[in-house]
């Protein structure tokens, strides 16, 4: 069995109208709300064997939260730029190439590819992830390839709305 982590980035700002979307950081409601997440998740006993994440600033700054609190440190979080501009074929494509040796895997992207692709996976209507929701998926067959339309059950979805 292999278990995916979808997460989407946490609250991005737009303080300088000037950047390009590509370059937005993480406010500070955003940064919390990482930190908050990462917690709750290392508490769970999550240990992704690898984080693979866009390389847009926002999701590469959620990305070294996470990583920083759950014991990663930056060089071990792998950017994909298929991510930012993906779809649900993108994502497919990254999941079914990870290493097989890999157990579970930690996405980081953009809405609305990773909430499509947490419902392509689940066969079912998800709806929109939150700013640094997490949505936890078991993969029943034994190689990342086999992660398919409704391949996945869904274990758990958590978001910082749900804890406040």
């Amino acid at each position: 069995m292999k278990t995916l982590y979808i997460v989407r980035h946490a609250h991005a700002g737009w303080s300088n109208a000037n950047l390009p979307d590509f370059e937005r950081t993480l406010s500070g409601k955003g940064r919390l709300e990482a930190g908050e997440m990462a917690h709750r998740l290392h508490e769970a006993g999550a240990r992704p064997d690898v984080i693979i994440s866009s390389p847009a600033t926002r999701a590469l700054e959620t990305a070294g939260i996470f990583g920083d609190i759950m014991g990663f440190g930056s060089e071990h979080i792998r950017d994909e730029p298929a991510i930012y501009s993906g779809n649900v074929d993108a994502l497919a494509g990254i999941v079914s190439r990870l290493p097989q040796e890999y157990q579970s895997a930690m996405l980081f992207g953009h809405n609305p590819a990773v909430s499509l692709y947490g419902s392509w996976l689940t066969g079912k209507q998800l709806g929109q992830m939150d700013t640094c929701g997490i949505l936890r998926l078991e993969l029943p067959a034994k190689m990342w390839g086999a992660a398919s339309r409704a391949s996945a059950e869904m274990s758990w979805y958590l978001c910082p709305k749900k804890h406040q």
